[in-house]
């Protein structure tokens, strides 16, 4: 408003605009201009009123209540204009707004998505301009955040503003989560764990699991990914800042397993090239590596003791070079280096332009190993005792079930597979666009997952029992330890095959293509979480988007060269077991004790209407609420009590390594606690009880102070307080 409007006495008007862009502007926007469009009714308090343009949800604010009270990112989806003053007749009014009401816009920034007017207009062209500029960012880039309070920046610095941004279709979305569920989880972990726990009496606790606690969790998952659109901390600390701990945990199993998945990744390179040679040369005991105890299967003898197969031997004496124990480190294995050097630069070169670059090579790393599987499937049918693996699979004893580790077991490949609890989803999602159906989602990638562990495990369990013929020997003798599954079993049942080679191809191809997806969720992960927490010290320091990226496989890298040494094998083990296993169930319960419980099963069900249109079943409230927690409680509990240390093959491991594996699980386990505590220190209060209370009320998505805020509300409460407050 100008001086003369002021000296002539003219109250100056309470409300001002805020233009709030939502997927580009387009004719919707322009109507603000047109003196001849009426504007919505107001409600009788001027305060609040719904804006029928993008959204249903949209909402109308005081300016001076929701002042700095809801962060940027939490109300991407909404157009927001304030009310203007009330009118004459039923306290509503049709008002047009005119050019110079609108010159009046205070100070604030543009990124390309949200924009509010940073200097008045001089003329009607530039006020358009200002509201629809003439060539919009492209929107796959475009951040969701504004930097509000800073200066505009240059086309040539724009690289310097952190950017979230959304997956280019719904296709990518998909494909990023069937490719890290569809991984390793299903080619090495699940029928390994099924192998261990029993067989078929894996399965029963499985799809038990999955229903209470995997698609629930997942379904909660991209709810808070989606709604928040924060990586695992960002989420959980505006979910629940008492959890925040949460987070930073699933953060740090994210990047331990990074360290030692490339190193998987790394051998399947190393026989991936080993597979072009004439002949495979796991295939026979004529080797300079192979020892007087090579034994080539023959089904019509039993196998001797402490004798190995061609498989077994090249596995351990010529890739790993095998050390007697963890206690004997031995020497660097240069050949393994530059593999797993190599598995480092395939990671950052697909996953350095953030989801641009990674959803273009899932394209096809997910989509060919579903090929391949199949493929395999129908050959290893056809193998001479094939059914005895089949009936080991299916078969369960049903004694088993009274023990826990096969529910233990079990939610662990759920969690692992999925990607529960270790923050990928929940990452995932918050690329996608505010409006996204997940539930589809939840349940395709739920579906393809169970089914393509289904279909791993039937030909996997052929393959055992191929082995067990040819061995003359039972089901259960033929795997010793974890990783002989994919580097002794499957080599050893491809070198019997026709045309060995190409089938060695294919096959390592495969699992290099099902590593590679899991290990890009996973390193995304934690430079998500890192560019969420740090923004200003990741525009200030390291500029680009490309040199964060690459400082973490960097360091990943370095700690990932302990597993590639004589005696690397004992620790990988060590880490598999105590990083990955041990602690899943108590990340995940806490989780879900900080949304379901804290944050409210009720406030979450608001916050999934508002994206989706529609609140979730009864079935999934209750899981979140009552199932899920119970059932992962008592997994934790039972894994305690029934605690084995590591081994491998007949080697145990000395107390001082599992110190070692304490250690390495505590950097999971303490971050809860500690964190918890350090909340609570800092939140304002005169008491321990006003402390707490703060430290669990979620901050700028919820209790804003806002009348009706839309983020707590639904709309018909929206709608009651407005009423009230008028009244």
């Amino acid at each position: 408003m100008s001086r003369a409007d002021r000296s002539a006495g003219a109250a100056p008007p309470a409300l001002a605009i805020h233009v709030d862009r939502y997927e580009g502007m387009d004719h919707e926007d322009s109507r603000l201009l047109d003196p001849h469009h009426p504007a919505p009714t107001l409600t009788p308090s001027g305060q609040m009123r719904k804006v029928k343009s993008f959204t249903d949800t949209h909402k109308i604010r005081d300016v001076n209540a929701a002042s700095g009270a809801a962060s940027a990112r939490s109300l991407r989806p909404y157009d927001q204009v304030t009310a203007f003053p009330e009118g004459s007749e039923n306290g509503t009014s049709q008002y047009a707004p005119s050019i110079r009401s609108l010159a009046s816009i205070g100070m604030g920034c543009t990124d390309g998505r949200k924009m509010v007017i940073r200097r008045v207009p001089t003329s009607p062209t530039e006020l358009f301009h200002l509201v629809r500029p003439p060539t919009p960012p492209d929107e796959d880039t475009a951040s969701h955040e504004s930097d509000c309070g800073e200066e505009e920046e240059d086309a040539e610095t724009v690289h310097l503003k952190p950017r979230r941004p959304f997956w280019a279709n719904k296709m990518q979305f998909v494909l990023a989560c069937v490719g890290y569920s569809v991984g390793l989880g299903n080619v090495w972990r699940f029928p390994y764990l099924c192998y261990k726990s029993g067989g078929g009496a894996f399965l029963i606790p499985y799809f038990i699991i999955l229903l209470v606690c995997g698609v629930p969790m997942l379904f909660m998952e991209l709810a808070v990914g989606q709604y928040t659109a924060h990586g695992p901390i960002g989420a959980l600390s505006q979910i629940c800042p008492l959890f925040k701990g949460a987070g930073l945990a699933s953060v740090v199993i994210s990047f331990l397993m990074s360290t030692y998945y490339a190193v998987i990744i790394a051998w399947a390179i190393y026989y991936f090239f080993t597979s072009f040679k004439s002949e495979v040369p796991w295939a026979s005991c004529s080797n300079r590596w192979n020892t007087a105890q090579c034994w080539v299967p023959n089904h019509n003898m039993t196998k001797p003791n402490s004798s190995q197969t061609p498989s077994e031997q090249f596995f351990e004496k010529k890739v790993l070079s095998m050390s007697d124990g963890i206690e004997y480190p031995g020497g660097m294995r240069w050949e393994l280096a530059a593999c797993l050097v190599c598995a480092w630069l395939l990671v950052y070169f697909a996953i350095w332009k953030s989801i641009k670059s990674s959803a273009k090579v899932r394209y096809i790393t997910t989509t060919l190993p579903f090929l391949l599987i199949i493929v395999f499937l129908g050959r290893s049918l056809t193998l001479e005792g094939a059914d005895r693996g089949l009936r080991f699979f299916f078969k369960p004893d049903w004694e088993l079930l009274k023990q826990s580790r096969p529910w233990v077991n079990a939610a662990s490949q759920i969690f692992n597979s999925i990607g529960i609890a270790f923050g990928s989803m929940m990452m995932f999602a918050s690329y996608n666009r505010f409006d996204n159906n997940f539930l589809h989602d939840t349940l395709a990638v739920s579906l393809i997952n169970a089914v393509t562990s289904l279909i791993v495990g039937i030909f996997t369990f052929a393959t055992i029992g191929n082995i067990a013929f040819e061995q003359n020997t039972s089901v259960k003798s033929v795997i010793a330890d974890s990783p002989g599954l994919l580097f002794v079993v499957y080599p050893q049942a491809i070198a019997k095959m026709p045309a060995s080679q190409l089938w060695a191809v294919l096959f390592f191809f495969m699992f290099l293509c099902l590593g590679l997806n899991s290990q890009f969720a996973i390193v995304e992960v934690v430079v998500t979480s890192i560019q969420d927490g740090f923004p200003d010290m990741i525009r200030r320091r390291l500029v680009y988007h490309e040199l964060l990226v690459l400082c973490v496989c960097a360091v990943s890298l370095v700690f990932g060269l302990p597993h590639i040494i004589q005696s690397g094998i004992y620790m990988f083990q060590l880490m598999d077991y105590y990083a990955a296993s041990l602690s899943i169930t108590y990340l995940a319960f806490f989780e879900m004790v900080a949304i379901a419980w804290f944050y409210g099963v009720d406030r979450l069900s608001k916050n999934i209407k508002q994206m989706t249109g529609q609140r979730p079943s009864l079935y999934f409230r209750f899981c979140w609420l009552i199932a899920a927690p119970a059932l992962l409680l008592a997994l934790w509990v039972a894994s305690l009590v029934d605690y084995m240390p590591p081994t491998y093959r007949q080697y145990e491991y000395p107390a001082w390594a599992q110190v070692i594996g304490w250690t390495i699980a505590s950097l999971s386990l303490l971050c809860i606690p500690v964190y918890a505590v350090v909340v609570v220190v800092r939140s304002p209060g005169n008491s321990i009880r006003e402390k707490f209370q703060n430290s669990i009320r979620p901050t700028s998505m919820c209790d804003c102070g806002v009348n009706g805020c839309d983020l707590c509300c639904s709309d018909t409460e929206a709608d009651d307080k407005a009423t009230n407050v008028s009244a």
